[in-house]
């Protein structure tokens, strides 16, 4: 598989997942236009993308979703009750409702649910030739029930969304901060950190920390917040990197 995270964060995300027969976007809540640049940035067509697969119906995860369906007409994979929210906002014509675990040809998608201030939010985990990536994003907290599903994964994508302390002692109103330190708000650096030093393992490759608040976090203390929460766990550090807004990160091999 091959996997680059095009933009990362309140203003748009989008990240881009190549198996041997398929082209995949999750989300795409940026413009089509930028999505575009920055898959041919990778060598990639945008014609070639076959599905998109979507994680809630915030506008940073659907915003680009219209003009892109209409020019390339991927299919959109979703949840019965994420389609409701979606539908209000974007007419879907080619879609596909996911209810389970499904095996779509070469690769084996499993979705988990989330928790995040909307109706439906679900995370995925795409397996293929013998390789994971786990993408969680916008939740107030993991369920413990998923940990199994989730450990040892060759790669996560994981939000670390804010450093509390900075959050705390910022401009946003209190209600704001009560919402994104809520059960149905964003992870922190250290509730990232947390739950990451619990699921990886031994065939874990890489981290890209992800939906990085540019407000209320840095990428020095997302990165270092992980690093140190790995070193006293006595866990081997992978190849870890902070994905940003406004640049795709590279397009990596696993």
């Amino acid at each position: 598989m091959k996997v680059a995270v095009l933009a990362s964060g309140s203003k748009g995300n989008s990240t881009y997942i190549e198996t041997k027969n398929h082209k995949i976007l999750i989300d795409l809540g940026t413009t089509s236009l930028y999505v575009e640049k920055k898959l041919k940035n990778l060598g990639v067509d945008p014609s070639s993308i076959d599905s998109i697969f979507i994680t809630h119906a915030h506008t940073d995860h659907i915003a680009g979703i219209r003009v892109f369906s209409k020019k390339y007409h991927p299919t959109i994979f979703l949840t019965k009750k994420i389609y409701k929210e979606v539908n209000e906002q974007i007419f879907l014509e080619n879609y596909e409702f996911i209810e389970d675990s499904f095996l779509y040809d070469d690769v084996f998608i499993e979705f988990f649910k989330t928790s995040h201030d909307t109706e439906e939010s679900v995370g995925y985990i795409f397996t293929s030739d013998h390789k994971s990536i786990v993408y969680i994003t916008d939740t107030g907290y993991v369920h413990k029930k998923y940990f199994p599903l989730l450990q040892n994964k060759t790669m996560y994508i994981m939000e670390s969304n804010h450093d509390v302390e900075m959050l705390m002692n910022g401009t946003y109103p209190y209600v704001i901060k009560q919402r994104i330190l809520g059960d149905r708000g964003h992870l922190s650096n250290h509730d990232s950190a947390y739950y990451l030093s619990k699921w990886i393992g031994n065939n874990t490759d890489r981290i890209i920390l992800a939906h990085l608040s540019e407000d209320n976090n840095t990428e020095k203390l997302a990165l270092s917040t992980l690093e140190q929460t790995l070193k006293e766990k006595h866990i081997k550090k992978p190849n870890i990197l902070a994905a940003r807004q406004r640049e795709s990160t590279e397009l990596f091999t696993l």
